[in-house]
């Protein structure tokens, strides 16, 4: 329908905020209906609904908070209340930043404030009614009752653009806030400059999470206004520019009933005039429906690459949701014209090059990038290209990028296994020898290397003594090291990826040390108790232990406690077994793992330990692998029910429906994974685990050859066990399948049954 024809503000107004949606019924876009961008918006998800485009530099949506954790989306769904959209968000982070460019439409007299929940009318905020709110890959709308404006976003990878349609009002207009930002983080300086009548620009920047963040915006009206520049709040007269730390904008101007008004932002990491650029080769006309067009378009290609047959609708719209969220980032940093920001925060320009941001790689090596190797190996391998030169440029691979900055954030260094899983499977469009240095040098502890711009908080966080004690020691003594056995056991795991990578590449003297270093872990294994724990640097136990013991800012476990840690071996799953004594002590600690009472304990329990079924969290990441470890104990069964339990019970549709952190992307690509029947418990070693499917059947589309297929037969509710396993029509003898096969374009089947059988051994 045309949106730009008369509307009524009552009756008119709720059908068309109804009826805008895809009308299409291709394949194409009857995946985009499937997803829901209002999952995980609740709990603690830590999503937000509003109009970016896969991967793209813009996520322009809703904010409705600022502070407390669940803020750290900009968006959470108890709230009642919209301040503004903002063009930048981060998807399920547990920690909050962005929320940069916010606008707001109004009408009447309004303060430039932006107001409180006990005094709303004094600022620009607005309340509205989830009933007239809607969202679909690429587009949001939402009809703010106090002015009854209808707003509507859409996106293009580098600009944002609204439409917002306004009653009649004689004082209408856009407020443009620079102070407004996702957990309140510090403005160091800002700029607004009015350009003419229907453009403006600005720049601001923050320090935050990304401690030296700098973001440029361009934007230009179809409407002619007046603009009034503010700082601090007070108005400046006579003036067409403004600095300082909080600066705003009010532009003015007066709307007939049901006259819209566009706004086209375009956004830059590098300047001004790039900001501009941008928005001129991706939204050069006033085609507010264009660009929905476009941006569905775009989204169609990631989501069509699984189609999925069976299951409950709900269940569909589960998977299209989770598929959607894995395309989110990490996100576009690179200017129309190659420009961007290094990590030295020097501007570069390379046209052959596309620099990325947002690499949540403590969360996302587990799952999202095995995944991508899979259904994108192109992109997978341009962000390695990313991840090396932001090596190159300043001085170590990061933990958890973003925006140009090291945030130090989190543990261990998993840019490692990013690259080594994607050179085991044969994506190797990087410099091998560039590799290896670089994830050689993640490992080391060097004090001296300078690393630019970056606090000494963060800087200890990059070269952390741990990687001091565990080389020159052998391991991290609990005594001089916070968090130890968390540390020692992933650097455990990401020292086999080095020496993976070392042996393929020849280097043997590097690979004999590193396997060795692989080996690290089993010195904190207690057989008394059955759980990894710490030890002090007399080689005596650190006391007391209490395995649900949590404490979120300090002791030994990071996010979680022994019951979840003690797993963590995904390199060597025989090894930890052979620790237990053997495959039926293993088997039976990873059942009671699952069975034994969920009361946790401590003096800081993290908030992160969530989705609980005994003492497994599957709302955090150091557990997403455990369920597939029975494979080893010859106990597929039980893979079979926990991994259904926990996409049936933790994945809903509803905006509470992820049950921890999003985290860029990992939470749902252990569903997608999942829910196709295999996970890779180990990246860096191609073998995939099999589980159990979700759907009858589920098509991969393979780049250049035919789709994968898996299939599941009889899997009726009484039929959860598996019984048989086919590639092609021959039985697997191993409860595993390999990338190549994967790759290869083969049919996968699962026989389902009653009966729990060691299906690999089936006659």
């Amino acid at each position: 329908m045309n949106m730009n024809r008369r509307w009524t503000r009552t009756l008119g107004l709720l059908l068309a905020m109804s009826t805008v949606t895809l009308q299409s019924t291709s394949a194409a876009d009857r995946i985009l209906q499937q997803v829901d961008p209002f999952i995980g918006t609740g709990y603690h998800g830590h999503t937000f609904p509003g109009a970016t485009t896969p991967f793209g530099m813009v996520q322009l949506s809703p904010d409705t908070r600022t502070s407390g954790w669940d803020a750290c989306g900009g968006y959470y769904d108890a709230d009642t209340e919209i301040w503004g959209f903002s063009h930048t968000h981060l998807s399920g982070t547990g920690i909050g930043d962005y929320g940069d460019v916010l606008m707001m439409p109004f009408t009447g007299d309004i303060s430039i404030s932006s107001g409180t929940p006990q005094k709303p009318d004094y600022g620009y905020r607005s309340a509205f009614d989830k009933k007239n709110q809607f969202a679909t890959p690429g587009y949001y709308r939402v009809l703010l009752d106090r002015f009854q404006i209808k707003a509507e976003l859409t996106a293009t990878p580098r600009a944002g653009v609204h439409r917002y349609s306004f009653p009649k009002a004689t004082k209408a207009g856009v407020i443009v806030d620079l102070k407004h930002s996702i957990q309140n983080r510090e403005i160091l300086a800002a700029g607004i400059e009015v350009l003419n009548d229907r453009e403006i620009a600005g720049w601001r920047h923050v320090r935050g999470w990304a401690q030296n963040r700098w973001i440029y915006f361009h934007a230009e009206l179809s409407q002619p206004f007046t603009a009034e520049l503010f700082v601090n709040d007070v108005l400046q007269q006579g003036k067409s520019s403004v600095t300082g730390k909080n600066v705003k904008v009010r532009l003015n101007f007066a709307t007939a009933d049901a006259e819209t008004v566009l706004v086209k932002v375009g956004l830059s990491p590098v300047d001004g005039a790039g900001a501009k650029r941008n928005l001129t080769a991706e939204v050069p006309a006033w085609d507010f429906d264009g660009v929905v067009k476009q941006a569905a378009a775009a989204w169609a290609e990631p989501l069509n690459r699984i189609q999925v047959k069976g299951g409950t609708p709900d269940q569909q719209k589960i998977f299209a949701t989770a598929l959607y969220h894995t395309a989110i980032c990490p996100n576009l940093a690179s200017d129309v014209d190659g420009r961007y920001r290094g990590m030295d925060q020097k501007i570069h320009q390379d046209t052959s090059y596309t620099n990325y941001t947002v690499f949540s790689l403590w969360d996302t090596f587990r799952a999202q990038h095995p995944l991508y190797t899979i259904l994108n190996p192109e992109l997978d391998q341009a962000w390695i290209r990313s991840l090396l030169r932001k090596h190159d440029e300043g001085g170590i691979l990061p933990m958890w990028e973003l925006a140009a900055n090291y945030t130090g954030c989190m543990i261990g260094y998993h840019a490692v296994p990013v690259i080594v899983d994607a050179y085991v499977k044969g994506l190797r469009d990087y410099d091998l020898n560039q590799a290896m240095a670089a994830v050689l040098f993640a490992s080391q502890y060097d004090d001296n290397k300078p690393i630019p711009y970056n606090s000494d908080d963060v800087r200890a966080k990059l070269m952390p003594k741990a990687k001091l004690y565990n080389a020159t020691k052998g391991f991290v003594p609990a005594d001089l090291e916070g968090k130890s056995v968390s540390k020692a056991l992933e650097f455990a795991y990401d020292d086999w990826t080095i020496a993976t990578l070392a042996k393929r590449l020849g280097r043997e003297e590097i690979a004999t040390e590193y396997f060795k270093r692989a080996g690290y872990y089993r010195q904190y294994f207690d057989p008394q108790t059955g759980f990894m724990r710490a030890k002090k640097m007399d080689g005596q136990w650190l006391e007391p232990f209490t395995p649900t013991d949590s404490n979120h800012q300090s002791g030994e476990y990071v996010e979680g406690n022994a019951w979840q840690w003690t797993w963590f071996v995904p390199h060597d799953v025989p090894g930890l077994m052979a620790l237990f004594g053997g495959r039926e002590p293993f088997a039976a600690k990873l059942n009671e793992l699952f069975t034994t009472s969920s009361a946790l304990t401590g003096k800081e329990i993290s908030g992160d330990i969530t989705g609980l079924i005994g003492q497994y969290a599957h709302g955090n990441e150091p557990s997403h692998h455990i369920a597939y470890l029975f494979n080893w104990a010859e106990q597929p069964w039980r893979t079979a029910e926990i991994v259904h339990q926990i996409m049936t019970e933790f994945y809903l549709a509803t905006p509470a429906g992820l049950i921890g952190n999003e985290d860029a992307g990992q939470m749902s690509a252990w569903f997608v994974l999942s829910a196709l029947g295999i996970y890779q418990v180990a990246p860096g070693d191609p073998n995939f685990s099999l589980g159990r499917p979700l759907f009858d059947e589920a098509r991969i589309a393979l780049p250049g050859r035919q789709p994968f297929v898996v299939r599941m037969q009889n899997g009726a509710a009484n039929h959860p066990y598996v019984q048989r396993v086919t590639l092609d029509g021959e039985p697997l003898k191993t409860p595993f399948i390999t990338y190549a096969d994967l790759m290869a374009g083969h049919e996968l089947v699962f026989e389902m049954g009653a009966g729990k059988t060691v299906f690999w051994n089936a006659p």
